[in-house]
């Protein structure tokens, strides 16, 4: 394969907005699962990325621009998530689970009832080499703000996500912190939503910081170590799909998948190193 082949993906320009796009939105997911790892909240990005179906179907019969309804059921969900697990001896992941299927069963149900021209694959796999420019600046605007905040704020957050009664005695705004978290959440799914789609977007939010998390052990390297990873599986994932013939968004998570069981491996294999090395010196 020559060079003018391997240049052939950059030629077009539904590919450059794709790469543009994955460059956008690789950022705030990529410090979001840092903190989401940290804290255990995994499934609170996996359901808020479900729960914004209703959102967006309503936004669409209403006429209003579809990110307002994608924001406004992300934080409903987050919102009835901590009010029933609070107010209820039923555990956290329990009412999640419970919450965010409750409200992607209600979202099929609207898109099936109604008619629209708005096609349910893109919203669920998403739709990166069909990105449009006011997609694009929509991401950006997102990615930026919330990139910004998670830089300014990550001590803060970082001490709330370790220890909250300690982050309270230090006379932080733990409410604020918690549920701008939650803000931050939704405001980068509905970024990531014609990139990756609402089923793949949970794989962008976990994914690069539970690799940076097998790979380092500082908590300011793992934040762009995961933005490293997370950039750079979008771009050769969005550029081996083509080639491959095959959808961008699931290539994405294909990559990042090989990433992290290779990067468990090689800290399987550092932790065995670690422990003969400790039983030879005990011995000698």
């Amino acid at each position: 394969m020559n060079i003018e082949n391997l240049m052939l993906p950059f030629q077009f320009p539904f590919m450059q907005n794709a790469f543009l796009i994955s460059m956008i939105v690789s950022v705030p997911t990529a410090l979001l699962s840092c903190f989401l790892v940290m804290k255990g909240w995994a499934l609170m990005g996996d359901a808020v990325s479900h729960a914004v179906l209703p959102g967006i179907v309503l936004a669409y019969i209403i006429g209003i621009p579809l990110i307002i309804g994608a924001f406004a059921a992300g934080m409903t969900c987050a919102l009835a998530t901590g009010y029933l697990s609070t107010n209820s001896r039923v555990k956290q992941d329990t009412v999640m689970g419970v919450v965010f299927s409750g409200m992607f069963g209600v979202g099929i149900v609207l898109y099936v009832s109604v008619e629209t021209n708005v096609h349910l694959d893109h919203i669920l796999f998403g739709n990166m080499l069909g990105v449009e420019p006011h997609e694009l600046w929509t991401a950006g605007i997102i990615s930026l703000g919330v990139g910004l905040i998670l830089a300014l704020k990550w001590k803060d957050w970082l001490l709330h996500s370790f220890d909250p009664a300690q982050a309270r005695a230090s006379g932080l705004w733990v409410n604020w912190l918690h549920y701008g978290m939650l803000a931050a959440l939704s405001l980068t799914i509905v970024a990531t939503l014609s990139a990756a789609g609402l089923i793949l977007a949970i794989g962008l939010l976990i994914a690069p910081g539970a690799i940076a998390f097998l790979v380092v052990r500082k908590f300011s390297t793992m934040l762009w170590v995961s933005v490293i990873v997370c950039m750079a599986s979008m771009l050769l994932g969005t550029y081996a799909s083509f080639f491959l013939d095959s959808a961008p968004a699931p290539t994405i998570i294909l990559i990042m998948t090989a990433l992290f069981i290779a990067a468990f491996i090689r800290r399987q294999i550092i932790t065995r190193r670690t422990s003969m090395q400790r039983v030879e010196e005990a011995v000698n």
